[in-house]
């Protein structure tokens, strides 16, 4: 039993501090006595006793000075009788502590955060009279407010407890103490609960809001009534969202904001559009009247096929107290969450100062905003990919503000259905996040619930989700009837007031506005919508003839990729110095002491071939940003751009030191996802166009898990939004024997989704060739996505090296054709493209078959059709091309391709293909068997 006597007073004194505090701090045996209330214990403990009535007399204040010492008695004189503890008044205080905690805790369980009423499931830690012993309002008034640890003015619990409830348990709610952060959780339980965020709004900021309010309605009513049965995916029952938004861009500005990046699916799209990027209500009327009249639309002068109207992006300039700042609304496909890490890498890149060396990363300069659907956010896996980016070196943002704009219902699926938890934020509990709900129908809550959120985003740097309770008034969209499988739902909300309407109402109880004023502004919205409208229907007479656009085909622009030997030697020992005193690996210093001899003598490998290429870009003032999966080292351990001294574990980067270079060189190793964090650097790539973003996969194979991001974003972006990037992505390809996943990485679905020059496709089999298309990819013009099939084998094999002088002269060809003794005797030309090449050249069959030359396609898409034409042209006494490939007929080049080869052949001449046979898996998942395969695929070609 603990030894409250003497001297352990104060210690005790420490430790209930503590536990008032966090009764998890504390001993066990400690905190069972604090709460146990036991009047026996107690009495066997008159230390503890005499310190809980001095807290009680002193309120729980600071004690006062001591009276003077009495003069001692005699020593005869009977001891005092000791007080007897108040049993009610010490069990009453720790029921009041556990009710504050729970109220913190729990709080949210009995809160009013559904507009349409249905009732909170509580919890009996919430009723005061339901707790041991009983918090009547007599044992309220005598428990001091101080021993509480609250932050809600009072003197006694019976004074701040309406408060805390209201706080905790009204139309807002919050969850914050599963946070681990010891001072996140005090800076929280402070911040809400003095109300510092929920200040009283002024008359002026009352009648702004109600503006507001009823422009968000009054888009929404008439597009629906002067386009009746268009979809526009309506924001009512979400209206809030709006004056949400608004209130985060100025409070961004506030703090230095220079951009604010907004992700959303389409649900309240529209109004974004005109309401918080600013655009005119013409162009959004213009978008639905071209699904009436062709005259309302004229085409793209960068052609493409567009997209529809709720999935376009924008971009504005608004002002606010704070000054000008940009609102960008980025661009996004229906699936709803694919565009969470887009926002997160624009905005990255925004943030970050590219133009020196260091580039340095400032998160006050844009904000990033997350409208969530309550159904995709706990069930699209991208979410959780993106959270997890939060706060990772190479990824963070300075805090996402997310708001999740919450209709209680799917498409037609109800919560029970769609998740396991409670809340659909529930998720971002185990990244730390806070938490808070709020109920749509209360405008000012929802504003203060965006002031605490950015208010904890510019404190701690770290993300905050907002659960905008609403619903929605009609349905997935306005042609859908929400009652089939919703009735009592749906009738609910068509006897629901309109946010509108309940914000009116309550300004007109308080005074603060007539009923003539809440319908001049109805009016004035419908009036300038209908005037908005009259003008564009004016504008058609001169509008032009729609035709179908094209994508502007390449500029056509030679890029000179060579690099004087001289730059490339300086940089080559830039690249591999390393700090005096900075051990490396012995095995790999020995590999980084060869690259000079490599760079004279010949023998530049893959690894070597880019860092040259790289480093060369810098000095020439284009940032590099390179992440990917195990990037840093490479998969194959071919790279090597860190080091790391093997005696302090300290690291090294030489490439971000050279002395000449002209802007920065991001490298980090991205966690092992492949949908967010390529879509960060598609976002990257969007936002940065100057620069050259590179994503590495750890086998290529794992794009697969990224296909939306691809199929979306990278290769359909120019068609749909007009929107392109230089974005790299290097996957590791070729068969060697590793099974079905690692041989492929999917080369056939890139060339099936390339077209009008969308991307593109290359598969380098010389570091050479890798080192200029590196180049080419950052200096060409026209900007484009590349897809390089990286090898694993040839990084190092001897043949696919190169020379000083391949550097330092020529350019990237599309088509490498080998020189043969005699081009009259040819009478077979195999075709090929990647690792398959070194087989053919070095199998032992290839030195008798002097009839046979052999060719790659190093580029296959856009495909090099002139080249194509002249390396047939080369040959005048073909009988036969032969395509060869590793992969299966139906994967791989083969089908893409075939036409380009067949074009323009001489008379006579037949195509063929070699490789393996139509398959439903890429390889064999036996070395022995792989080996097989390929041998006879060889043979096949050379015989």
């Amino acid at each position: 039993m603990p030894d409250v006597d003497a001297v352990n007073s104060g210690y005790a004194r420490s430790l209930l501090e503590q536990y008032l505090e966090n009764p998890e701090a504390v001993p066990s045996e400690w905190r069972a006595l604090f709460e146990s209330g036991d009047g026996d214990l107690i009495e066997a403990l008159p230390g503890l006793a005499r310190l809980l009535e001095n807290l009680r007399e002193t309120n729980g204040h600071t004690e006062p000075a001591p009276a003077p010492a009495p003069a001692p008695a005699p020593a005869q004189a009977a001891e005092p009788a000791r007080t007897p503890p108040d049993d009610v008044l010490l069990g009453g205080v720790a029921a009041a502590m556990s009710l504050v905690k729970a109220l913190r805790t729990h709080g949210h369980l009995a809160a009013r955060l559904d507009p349409l009423g249905s009732e909170p499931v509580g919890d009996p830690a919430l009723e005061p009279e339901r707790l041991q012993p009983r918090l009547t309002q007599e044992l309220q008034a005598r428990i001091p407010a101080t021993l509480l640890r609250v932050h809600t003015p009072g003197e006694t619990l019976a004074d701040v407890l309406p408060e805390l409830q209201e706080t905790y348990s009204g139309t807002s709610a919050y969850e914050i103490e599963h946070i681990s952060d010891h001072e996140q959780r005090i800076w929280l339980r402070e911040a809400i609960e003095s109300g510092r965020y929920r200040r009283e709004r002024t008359a002026d900021e009352k009648n702004r809001l109600l503006t507001r309010l009823s422009e968000v309605e009054g888009l929404e009513r008439y597009l629906r009534r002067v386009f009746l049965g268009q979809k526009q995916f309506s924001v009512e029952g979400l209206d809030t969202m709006i004056p949400m938004l608004d209130e985060a861009i100025d409070l961004a500005a506030e703090g230095g904001a220079h951009e604010v990046v907004i992700g959303m699916a389409h649900r309240g799209r529209l109004n974004v559009l005109a309401h918080v990027i600013g655009r005119p209500y013409e162009t959004i009327l213009r978008e639905f009247e071209g699904e009436r009249t062709l005259e309302a639309v004229t085409a793209d002068p960068e052609g493409g096929t567009g997209d529809v109207k709720y999935h376009l992006g924008a971009e504005g300039t608004r002002s606010t107290p704070a000054g000008d700042l940009t609102v960008t609304l980025a661009a996004n496909p229906s699936h709803l969450e694919a565009v969470d890490p887009v926002v997160e890498g624009r905005t990255r890149a925004e943030q970050a100062d590219r133009s020196t060396r260091e580039g340095r990363h400032d998160p006050r300069v844009a904000l990033p905003v997350l409208i969530h659907g309550d159904a995709a956010f706990p069930a699209q896996g991208i979410v959780a990919e993106t959270l997890n980016l939060a706060e990772l070196e190479g990824y963070a943002t300075g805090g996402t503000l997310h708001l999740i704009a919450n209709n209680q219902i799917g498409f037609t699926t109800d919560p029970v259905d769609g998740r396991s938890t409670r809340y659909s934020s529930d998720l971002a509990k185990g990244f730390d996040f806070p938490i808070i709900h709020v109920n749509a129908d209360d405008p000012e809550a929802c504003v203060a619930a965006v002031r605490l959120g950015m208010a904890y985003r510019r404190r701690f740097q770290n993300d905050v989700v907002i659960d905008l309770v609403g619903y929605r008034r009609h349905g997935h969209n306005e042609q859908d009837e929400a009652a089939y499988t919703q009735p009592l739902m749906a009738a609910r909300i068509a006897q629901q007031p309109t946010v509108r309407e309940q914000y009116a109402a309550k300004l007109l109880a308080e005074g603060a506005l007539s009923e003539a004023d809440a319908e001049t502004l109805a009016r004035e919205v419908e009036t300038k919508l209908k005037e908005a409208h009259e003008r564009l229907k004016e504008s058609f007479a001169h509008a032009a003839v729609a035709t179908e656009g094209r994508i502007p085909f390449g500029t056509g622009a030679e890029v000179v990729t060579a690099v004087a030997a001289d730059r490339l030697r300086e940089l080559d020992r830039s690249l591999v110095t390393a700090p005096e005193g900075f051990t490396i690996h012995p095995k790999l210093k020995k590999q980084l002491d060869r690259r000079a001899e490599a760079l004279e003598h010949g023998g530049i490998d893959w690894g070597q071939a880019e860092s040259l290429a790289f480093a060369s870009l810098l000095v020439e003032g284009i940032p590099i940003r390179l992440t990917g999966q195990d990037t840093e080292r490479g998969t194959f351990s071919h790279r090597h751009d860190v080091l790391h001294d093997v005696e302090t574990g300290e690291t090294y980067t030489p490439i971000q030191h050279l002395t000449e270079a002209q802007a920065s060189f991001e490298l980090y190793n991205s966690p092992l996802s492949e949908a967010a964090a390529m879509g960060f650097e598609y976002g990257y790539s969007v936002a940065a166009p100057e620069a050259l973003v590179l994503w590495e996969a750890q086998f290529g194979d794992f794009v697969n898990n990224a296909q939306g991001i691809v199929d979306q974003f990278i290769v359909a972006g120019l068609s749909k939004w007009g929107q392109t990037s230089r974005l790299t992505l290097l996957l590791p390809h070729g068969y060697e024997g590793n099974g079905p996943e690692h041989s492929s990485a999917r080369l056939e679905r890139f060339l099936q989704l390339a077209a009008q020059e969308n991307i593109r496709v290359v598969n380098p089999t010389t570091a050479a060739q890798y080192f200029h298309l590196v180049r080419r990819q950052a200096l060409d013009p026209a900007a484009r996505p590349l897809v390089v099939m990286t090898p694993k084998g040839l990084l190092r094999l001897k043949q696919a090296s190169s020379t000083l002088a391949e550097l330092t002269e020529g350019a990237f060809k599309p088509v490498l054709d080998v020189p043969t003794a005699d081009r009259e005797q040819v009478r077979r030309l195999v075709v090929c493209s990647g690792k398959i090449y070194y087989d053919l050249a070095g199998h032992a069959l290839r030195e008798s078959a002097g009839h046979v030359a052999i060719a790659r396609i190093e580029q296959l898409y856009p495909f090099p059709v002139e080249e194509k034409a002249a390396l047939v042209a080369a040959y005048p006494n073909l009988a036969e091309v032969v395509w060869a490939q590793e992969e299966p007929q139906n994967m791989g080049p083969w089908r893409a391709i075939r036409h380009r080869l067949e074009e323009k052949l001489p008379q006579g001449v037949r195509l063929r293909y070699v490789g393996r046979t139509w398959r439903a898996s890429p390889s064999e998942g036996y070395p022995t068997a792989h080996l097989r395969e390929q041998d006879r695929i060889v043979r096949e070609a050379l015989a």
